[in-house]
């Protein structure tokens, strides 16, 4: 069963994929009282024709679901390079769970039961999020080279030799906020504030898997990183090329 409202194309459109029916009718209902059109689906059957026929802003994807659940599907939305921002609902609120959902390449994650007004909350702020660079202190851009990596602040884009890498609006605003105090550490708290908002609650562990993630994408070494550095009692920090082996700056 889906639905979609059709009335105004300039509304941002939210794929809800839940196997409850009458949680996806509330949320439907609710969604749109607030400006979004919302097409729904029970799993994951035809998410991959959704995205590619209606081109969703966001995706909330419950974490059981019959089938394919919502961490494999996540799983294979990100290896694919679909960079679609993900929220994740779950029945389960534990912190190891919002981990491996994170760790798959969700933007945010949602414990049930929840206050609908909580899912808009969360909704607006990854928009935010993916609609502007977290913490640029230059607003035309620039790029950093750093290794055999470019990152493209102004595109939103992380590139090796001339192959682009997928990134969450979560990763692309952790990155850029530490490319942008290169060689400052910075506190775990401080990105949190700058990259996830004042909408979505303190949670450390998720500045902890962006970081792992990041650093199996950029570091040749994960487990001894050479870009993304743990400053231990603080948080992180990111340290650039030394000035006679970069690639430069533009």
């Amino acid at each position: 069963m889906t639905s979609l409202n059709t009335g105004s194309w300039t509304m941002k459109k939210i794929l809800l994929i839940d196997d409850d029916s009458e949680l996806r009718s509330l949320l439907a209902t609710y969604l749109g009282r607030h400006g979004y059109d919302t097409l729904l689906l029970p799993d994951t059957r035809q998410l991959d024709t959704f995205v590619e026929r209606y081109q969703p802003h966001l995706l909330v994807l419950d974490l059981m679901l019959p089938g394919e659940d919502g961490l494999a599907a996540c799983r294979r939305l990100r290896a694919r390079g679909e960079m679609l921002p993900v929220i994740m609902l779950t029945a389960r609120d534990e912190p190891a769970d919002r981990v491996i959902g994170l760790g798959m390449g969700a933007d945010d994650y949602l414990g049930k039961p929840f206050d609908p007004r909580e899912l808009v909350a969360r909704i607006e702020a990854v928009l935010r999020r993916g609609a502007r660079p977290a913490a640029a202190p230059d607003p035309e851009g620039g790029r950093r080279r750093f290794g055999d990596w470019t990152f493209d602040r102004g595109a939103r884009q992380l590139s090796r030799n001339g192959e682009v890498v997928a990134l969450t609006s979560g990763e692309f605003a952790l990155l850029n906020t530490l490319v942008a105090n290169a060689n400052r550490p910075m506190k775990r708290e401080r990105l949190l504030e700058l990259t996830r908002g004042e909408t979505t609650e303190s949670f450390d562990r998720a500045i902890d898997v962006q970081i792992h993630r990041l650093r199996r994408l950029i570091e040749a070494d994960p487990a001894h990183p050479r870009y993304l550095q743990t400053v231990w009692g603080i948080g992180y920090v990111f340290v650039p090329d030394a000035p006679a082996d970069a690639a430069g700056e533009s």
